[in-house]
């Protein structure tokens, strides 16, 4: 077998995705060139690596296996990369950061700000994805640095506490809801401003009407908080919005605030490593970093 590293990476983007083409984009390959790496590497291995099919792909049992040596190998050579440009001029590292859309939307701007301000050679790949993902992928050694909601199964992981929050409601001045406390499930009598469908909030908001039995009634979808509260001010509908952006927004918006009632509206973000000890150092000192903020926020 004669797989590099660019193939190995391609293979990993390819699973992590769901699709030869999500993860080509993510490789920066082209879909062809993806495409023929990809049976390149199933011909020299002799079996199938991926079972295709119209919903995308998954990887074979012999795609596994090599999913978690590809990851090793490039865990390994990040890890090699990092200390051997100490004898170099500049220092420089890379670190994979995952975080639901709650901490990447309202909290990891200021905080990496000041981590990458403090540290000018190094880089932070940041992924938004559902917190349950989160948790598979550090386990897995797919990423250095998770942030999840308290309320997942964190298993084995190594974990400290960064920041709280809750989602609330937020309304069109006047409306119903009013400012009183509600449940998800009162919400969803009216239409919704929400994210983008990609957004991990906006497939988590999905999920909870489902199991409620109701739909969740988009009547648009953007990019940011800010910009649904805008919308919900001008009576598109509600939207749900983590706190601190509802109360940064009602300073000059014209919005109602109402907290939700449901035990998983109460966030409470959590790091999450595989093992400090495992980690290049450059990811030891991002998490140093947000733990540090952490603290900072508290007191």
């Amino acid at each position: 077998m004669r797989f590099d590293l660019t193939d190995l990476r391609l293979f990993c983007d390819v699973v992590e995705a769901g699709a030869i083409t999500r993860g080509a984009e993510k490789s920066a390959l082209a879909l062809a060139a993806a495409s023929t790496r990809i049976r390149n590497m199933e011909a020299a291995l002799g079996a199938p690596l991926l079972v295709r099919s119209r919903q995308g792909v998954a990887p074979t049992p012999a795609g596994r296996t090599l999913l978690k040596h590809a990851r090793t190998i490039l865990s390994q050579t990040a890890q090699l990369k990092d200390e051997m440009s100490a004898y170099a001029s500049g220092l420089s590292g890379e670190v994979r950061l995952l975080a639901n859309t709650n901490a990447s939307a309202e909290f990891l701007p200021e905080a990496l700000s000041a981590f990458l301000a403090a540290h000018p050679h190094v880089s932070v790949e940041l992924e938004e994805r559902l917190s349950d993902e989160i948790v598979g992928l550090i386990a897995e050694g797919a990423g250095d640095v998770g942030i999840v909601a308290g309320t997942v199964d964190l298993g084995g992981l190594q974990t400290f506490p960064f920041r709280t929050d809750r989602f609330v409601v937020v309304t069109p001045a006047g409306h119903p809801l009013g400012e009183k406390a509600v449940r998800f499930s009162a919400a969803l009598d009216y239409d919704f401003v929400g994210l983008a469908r990609s957004s991990a909030l906006q497939r988590f908001l999905a999920d909870k009407a489902a199991r409620e039995g109701r739909p969740l009634r988009l009547r648009v979808q953007l990019r940011s908080f800010d910009a649904v509260c805008r919308l919900v001010e001008h009576g598109v509908g509600v939207g749900v919005v983590p706190e601190t952006s509802a109360r940064r927004a009602a300073k000059t918006m014209a919005l109602g605030i109402a907290p939700l009632t449901d035990e998983w509206a109460l966030r409470e973000l959590t790091l999450c490593v595989r093992s400090m000890d495992e980690l290049r150092p450059y990811a030891r000192e991002l998490v140093e970093s947000l733990r540090r903020g952490a603290t900072a926020q508290v007191s």
